[in-house]
């Protein structure tokens, strides 16, 4: 009998080892999973062109309402906090006059919040209902 316990020990210490191997080796073969998107343009105070490998797309910034008046400011400040080639997080929210409708947070910045919330705090956006 210890040689049959031997034997279940011994298929379940392979049969551990086999699926770590294929996780690890698995997530390599996947590296969409772990790359996030590239900004390549602030095209307005609301609206971002964003790649991801070979694709761009419009994104526009989503539960906010740019301020009459502040749009050059906005503006002005979303480049300063997105450079081109700053990698972002998105959270879809849907679509918006056929573009991406998303929450944009930047990747280097952990402690950052999303963008929108970003220019309500600093007065030039006004917070609509998130849809």
């Amino acid at each position: 009998m210890p040689h049959l316990r031997n034997q279940a020990l011994n298929r379940f210490f392979l049969a551990t080892v086999l699926a770590a191997a294929l996780l690890i080796g698995g997530l390599s073969f996947w590296p969409a999973a772990a790359q996030a998107a590239e900004v390549l343009q602030v095209t307005g105070p609301d609206r971002l062109i964003i790649g991801d490998r070979n694709r761009s797309s419009l994104v526009l910034l989503g539960c906010m309402t740019v301020q009459a008046g502040s749009e050059q400011e906005a503006q002005s400040w979303l480049r300063q906090r997105l450079p081109r080639h700053s990698r972002v997080n998105l959270r879809p929210l849907g679509e918006r006059d056929d573009h991406l409708l998303a929450l944009v947070t930047p990747v280097e910045d952990p402690t950052a919040t999303d963008l929108s919330t970003g220019l309500v705090s600093a007065g030039l956006a006004q917070p609509t209902p998130c849809s």
